[in-house]
C-alpha cells in the first residue's frame, strides 16, 4: 500500500510539473474552495488578456482595411487612429495582466498543497 502511494505521488508530481502557470502558493494552509477560487481568478485574468489581444488584432485588421479603400481616401485618418488605439489597447491589457498577477502572487506566495483538505476545512479544524 505504501509503494502504491509513492507511485501515485510521483505521478502527481509529474502532472504538477507540466503546468504552464505556476500554482498559487500561500504561507498558510487554505481550504480547497479558496484554492479553486484563486485558480478561477488566474484563468479569468488570462482570458481577459486574450480578449485585449483579440480586440487589438481586430482593430489592426480594420485599420488595414480602411487604408486599402481607394474610393474613401478621406477615411485614411480613421485607419491610423485604429492602429493607435490598437497599440494602446494591447499595452493596457498586458500591463493590467501583469499588475493583477503580481497582486495575486504577493498575497499567496507559498502554498502547502498536501494540507489542502478535500472536505472544505483547513487542516487542524474540527468538524
Amino acid at each position: 500500500m505504501v509503494m502504491g502511494k509513492k507511485i501515485i505521488k510521483k505521478g502527481f508530481s509529474r502532472l504538477r510539473s507540466t503546468r504552464i502557470v505556476r500554482p498559487f502558493e500561500t504561507k498558510e494552509n487554505i481550504i480547497l474552495r479558496d484554492f479553486l477560487a484563486l485558480e478561477r481568478t488566474t484563468l479569468a485574468n488570462e482570458r481577459t488578456l486574450f480578449a485585449y489581444i483579440r480586440t487589438s488584432l481586430y482593430l489592426i485588421l480594420g485599420g488595414i482595411a480602411l487604408l486599402q479603400l481607394e474610393k474613401f481616401n478621406h477615411l485614411i485618418w480613421l485607419g491610423y487612429i485604429s492602429f493607435g488605439i490598437s497599440v494602446v489597447l494591447i499595452i493596457y491589457g498586458v500591463v493590467r495582466y501583469v499588475v493583477l498577477k503580481r497582486k495575486l502572487q504577493k498575497f499567496y506566495n507559498t502554498i502547502d498543497l498536501q494540507h489542502v483538505s478535500t472536505t472544505g476545512k483547513k487542516s487542524g479544524e474540527e468538524a
